[in-house]
């Protein structure tokens, strides 16, 4: 499962400060490729443990955070690390592409 719910209001904290690299899904609950991307989320978790922390944010109920990173599809995987986006993957894709992002991203 998805480390934490992300909003506007703590994302500074839960991902900007994080002292480890973070996943951020951008979603809503209207999205159908956001529902396909959801499980494949929730495995990414699981394998990558305490080597990322993973959060969702609700792009409806968030528009802030959306607009800051200009996030303008969803479903949309962001990576941060060091307060910093580093990779994007934009739509729903093979569990293999989101796995190649976060490794490039934990190994920078």
């Amino acid at each position: 499962m998805a480390d934490i719910t992300l909003t506007d209001q703590n994302f500074d904290a839960e991902v900007l400060k994080s002292e480890s690299p973070v996943l951020v899904d951008f979603w809503a609950a209207w999205c159908a490729p956001c529902k396909i991307v959801d499980p494949i989320v929730e495995e990414l978790a699981g394998e990558y443990g305490t080597k990322l922390k993973v959060g969702k944010l609700n792009v409806d109920e968030n528009p802030a955070s959306a607009g800051n990173y200009s996030v303008m599809s969803i479903p949309t995987i962001m990576l941060f690390k060091g307060g910093k986006p580093m990779k994007s993957v934009v739509g729903a894709q093979a569990k293999e592409n989101f796995k190649k992002a976060i490794d490039e991203v934990l190994a920078s």
